[in-house]
């Protein structure tokens, strides 16, 4: 009997992956082409005699609470010239974070075929890595000095879990979930186990729009953070249903177990030292992911279902 459910298995297995080569093909045929417009180095290069025709082409990206002096200041501003030297440094060019972009936005095309794609504008920001990335209906703009890799110098006063994905390659990412955020239709969050749906939703988001990355690259885990969590991921649902946290309000539950930190908090300390934060998204993947392997329901129907109609008819049993 056991042989007859492992072959079951394999055979499941092997049908969905051949589904999802076939979803792949489809989108890798949808036209897309994206023209970068790099601000960052207009904007480097630039003169105070430069500046009316940089702020006509690129208004948006000019405040009018600022006089033009502001600008020219800052075009000369020793801090801003260095910033400026090692972002064209790290960024000769943009063709890799291109190629990835390009990809992101075909997947959206496929998935909400009303998706138009935006301008795509780099910049610098003086490392705000809390705006990282900026996205609307017009315009995806990405300050890119926060790219420049986690160990870089202008980083280190920043607390190392935070600039662990400071680096290029998290770019996609970054977009991912901004165009999650857009698409995600969720009341507002009130227990624990709402937040966990919410962030599985844009999760399960990222599988879809992001294929071509890690599953670690996805959630911004390392590899080892992401095998830690499938290994404990029995436990920590226990650990949930245990203290019965799933339908709490507590409003000190989000630091603990879904914003980013250093590590989740248990409150156990042979435990906390090893885990990576945010367990609470990871387990919210998980519902959601099972849930989507149990029903037939399009990513965007997903997208708009209740936490509590996601939860109840997920099914979802964690790893063992």
């Amino acid at each position: 009997m056991k042989k007859i459910i492992s072959l079951l298995s394999v055979l499941i297995l092997i049908t969905a992956c051949k589904k999802e080569d076939k979803v792949e093909a489809e989108i890798a045929k949808i036209p897309m082409h994206v023209n970068i417009e790099r601000f960052d180095k207009l904007f480097s290069e630039a003169s105070a005699n430069d500046l009316p025709k940089l702020k006509s082409q690129y208004p948006f990206m000019f405040s009018e609470k600022y006089s033009d002096s502001f600008w020219v200041a800052r075009m000369q501003d020793t801090l801003q010239i260095k910033l400026f030297k090692e972002v064209a440094k790290k960024f000769p060019d943009f063709n890799e974070e291109q190629q990835d972009i390009e990809a992101l936005f075909q997947h959206i095309k496929y998935y909400f075929p009303e998706f138009k794609p935006p301008r795509v504008i780099t910049t610098t920001s003086f490392v705000d890595y809390r705006n990282r990335v900026i996205v609307t209906d017009t315009i995806a703009l990405i300050s890119i000095d926060n790219y420049l890799g986690s160990d870089h110098e202008f980083y280190q006063g920043i607390q190392k879990y935070i600039r662990a994905d400071f680096n290029p390659e998290h770019i996609v990412v970054d977009l991912a979930n901004e165009y999650a955020k857009k698409y995600i239709y969720q009341k507002p969050n009130t227990t624990l186990l709402d937040e966990m749906i919410y962030f599985g939703k844009q999760l399960y988001f990222n599988d879809k729009i992001i294929p071509f990355k890690t599953e670690a690259e996805r959630i911004s885990y390392t590899e080892a953070q992401l095998d830690w969590a499938h290994v404990n991921e029995s436990y920590i649902w226990r650990y949930f249903v245990e203290h019965e946290l799933l339908y709490s309000t507590d409003s000190k539950l989000p630091s603990r177990f879904i914003n980013p930190a250093p590590f989740t908090k248990f409150y156990l300390e042979d435990i906390d030292s090893e885990s990576p934060g945010r367990l609470g998204q990871y387990i919210g993947w998980q519902i959601v992911r099972a849930y989507m392997e149990n029903n037939k329901v399009s990513l965007k129907d997903m997208l708009a279902k209740s936490p509590e109609e996601i939860f109840n008819n997920s099914k979802f049993k964690p790893r063992k």
